[in-house]
């Protein structure tokens, strides 16, 4: 399969994601009203969905990320963004881009489905964009101190501990240098630890 094909696969897969979603978000969240967001300008800025709370009408921006390449796997870590090369210069992840205007990101896991395109079941945690940048800073976690984890070493691949994080119970980098072309560089977050310090919150 080239390129081209998984694209298209994984926009296919996005969608059908989507339309989920949107039935679970009306179940479980009788509190807001949501809209899906078509504009690309907006997208890119880290908006999938806008939450509206129906009483104040507070409006949150909301950014999906789907763990769609573990389709029936319940992983207990999420990875958040931090570097990727592209055209062979190194690009900010979203996790600190500050032109994102995201709120909160939705966190999907453990995505089941019993067809190609039908999606039965997943799990969502909301995380609180400005909450954990904050963690992260008080834990001196930024852009430039895990970019210097990699910058010693550029044979790196792989899980690597950082002494800023328990690897176990908190977290650790990830970088795929060998099986991905744009060789991201992600922060690995245990969900639990996210939820036990006020950052994250499970929907379902």
């Amino acid at each position: 399969m080239g390129v081209q094909s998984n694209f298209t696969t994984d926009l296919k897969k996005e969608k059908g994601l989507a339309v989920f979603l949107d039935t679970l978000y009306h179940k479980h969240l009788k509190k807001y009203s949501t809209k899906r967001i078509q504009d690309i300008k907006q997208q890119l800025q880290g908006v999938d969905v806008l939450f509206t709370n129906k009483e104040t009408q507070e409006v949150f921006k909301v950014d999906e990320k789907a763990q769609l390449d573990y389709i029936g796997d319940d992983l207990p870590t999420f990875a958040f963004e931090i570097s990727y090369l592209k055209k062979g210069s190194l690009k900010k992840g979203w996790l600190f881009d500050t032109t994102k205007t995201t709120d909160f990101y939705a966190l999907i896991t453990a995505i089941y489905k019993d067809e190609p395109n039908a999606f039965t079941s997943c799990k969502i945690a909301f995380v609180n964009r400005e909450k954990l940048i904050a963690l992260l800073h008080s834990k001196n976690i930024t852009q430039k101190t895990l970019s210097n984890y990699i910058a010693l070493d550029s044979k790196i691949q792989g899980k690597i501990k950082i002494k800023e994080l328990h690897s176990y119970k908190e977290g650790y980098l990830y970088l795929s240098s060998t099986n991905k072309s744009e060789k991201p560089l992600n922060l690995i977050l245990k969900l639990d630890y996210l939820i036990e310090k006020g950052v994250a919150k499970r929907l379902i």
